[in-house]
C-alpha cells in the first residue's frame, strides 16, 4: 500500500509562547518538496497571531477533497472520451458539532463548474461522471478515518 508524508514545522524564535501572543504560522513541506505557508484559521485565533495569507487546515482539507474529486472527474472524463477544456470548483466546507461534542468539518460541498470541448456527454453522464468521481475518492471516504497520534518529546540541554 503506499504511503503519503507531509512534515509540519513550526520554530518559537523569539516569541515568549507562554503569553498565548504567538505566531500560529508554520510550514508544511510534502513529499515531493512543495512547501506551503500554513496557519491556524483566523475563525479560530484572530489576526496577527493567525496569518491571513496563509493556509489553514480546515481549508486545506476542503481542497484535498476538491483535488481528489478533480482529478478523478478529468481521468473519468477522458476514458470516456469527453474532452475538459477548464474544470472549477468553489468548495465549502461547514463546521458543526459531531457526536461526540467536538468541532468536525461535518459537510464538503463541492460546486464544480466544467467547460467541454466539442464531444460533451448528456446530462445523465456528467451527473454519473461526478457519482463515479466521488466513489473513487479516497479523500471524500477518509473524512472519518482514524487518526494516530504517536509523540516524542526531544531532549535539550537546558531544563524543561
Amino acid at each position: 500500500m503506499p504511503t503519503y508524508t507531509a512534515e509540519a514545522v513550526w520554530t518559537r524564535g523569539e516569541q515568549p509562547f507562554v503569553d498565548k501572543r504567538y505566531s500560529r504560522r508554520h510550514v508544511v513541506r510534502f513529499d515531493g518538496g512543495a512547501e506551503l505557508p500554513a496557519s491556524s484559521s483566523p475563525h479560530s485565533v484572530p489576526p496577527p497571531y493567525s496569518d491571513l495569507s496563509a493556509v489553514d487546515p480546515e481549508e486545506a482539507l476542503v481542497g484535498a477533497v476538491a483535488s481528489c474529486h478533480l482529478l478523478w472527474f478529468l481521468s473519468l472524463a477522458a476514458r470516456d472520451g469527453f474532452r475538459v477544456d477548464r474544470y472549477e470548483d468553489a468548495a465549502v466546507g461547514t463546521m458543526a458539532p459531531n457526536p461526540h461534542g467536538k468541532l468536525a468539518i461535518d459537510v464538503v460541498t463541492l460546486h464544480p463548474r466544467v467547460t467541454f470541448g466539442e464531444h460533451r456527454p448528456t446530462r445523465a453522464q456528467f451527473v454519473a461522471l461526478h457519482a463515479e468521481a466521488h466513489h473513487e475518492c479516497a479523500i471524500a471516504h477518509s473524512l472519518r478515518g482514524e487518526v494516530r497520534c504517536e509523540p516524542e518529546i526531544v531532549e535539550t540541554g537546558g531544563g524543561r
